[in-house]
């Protein structure tokens, strides 16, 4: 299984930050934002990463990661997303990296406590499909959210709802099969003009074949000042994708 690092994205929200700098180049405490989804993959056993970004500072990633030898990376490769058509169409850029396999997708301002080694494991020996990593926040409004029956299977995915169903949000963590790229390319925009993940995750569902799981440790992204504020608060504290 090959990893995929989206990084792309102009950062509105951490303005004027991300006016010289790629947002996930920003320090969460005393690291580069964008080591640590490298370091989650690396914890997974995961040493194949293609890292996706865009915008005029995509090069600093090279200038910085160069071949990710240093960061346990095996291969480290880079692709650029032109302009801003949504996460699902960021993925698209990957299809001939992913070479057929299954592939694990962390959006690059994603940073966690533990490691996602066994989630991994578990979508390794699951024969198709996808599988989320879902984790209880006090703003689910702000992400996509698992709608669930009374056995707590997911049976919906509402993105950023007004009056969330549950919870439980969608981290930006997912694991899909080769079939994630054909779907990539039957989607229609959203109303912001994007190709939204949550689309992608409720086709596996319709289909009957998503697996979910709760993610242990703590979660946060960091696109906002706040949000970025806790993030090196979490890891001055705590650390971040421990192996434990």
């Amino acid at each position: 299984m090959k990893g995929i690092i989206l990084a792309g994205g102009l950062g509105t929200r951490l303005r004027p930050l991300t006016l010289v700098t790629n947002k996930h180049l920003l320090p969460v405490y005393d690291r580069p934002m964008i080591h640590y989804p490298i370091e989650c993959l690396v914890n997974a056993g995961i040493d194949e990463v293609l890292v996706v970004t865009g915008g005029e500072h995509a090069g600093d990633f090279l200038k910085l990661l160069k071949n990710g030898h240093q960061l346990g990376l095996k291969y480290l490769g880079y692709a650029y997303q032109e302009g801003e058509g949504g996460i699902a169409d960021a993925l698209k850029l990957a299809e001939e990296f992913a070479d057929g396999g299954k592939v694990c997708v962390i959006l690059g301002d994603n940073i966690i406590e533990r490691s996602i080694y066994k989630a991994a494991a578990d979508f390794r020996a699951q024969p198709t499909g996808a599988k989320l990593l879902l984790k209880q926040v006090h703003d689910p409004q702000r992400f996509g959210v698992a709608e669930l029956d009374g056995s707590g299977n997911v049976t919906g995915i509402i993105e950023k709802p007004k009056d969330p169903p549950s919870d439980l949000a969608v981290t930006g963590i997912y694991f899909y099969d080769f079939d994630v790229f054909n779907i990539c390319q039957t989607l229609k925009p959203s109303d912001r003009g994007e190709l939204e993940i949550t689309d992608v995750n409720n086709a596996y569902l319709k289909r009957g074949d998503l697996t979910s799981e709760i993610l242990e440790g703590w979660w946060t992204d960091a696109g906002t000042f706040d949000s970025l504020f806790r993030a090196s608060e979490l890891v001055k504290d705590g650390g971040a994708n421990n192996k434990a």
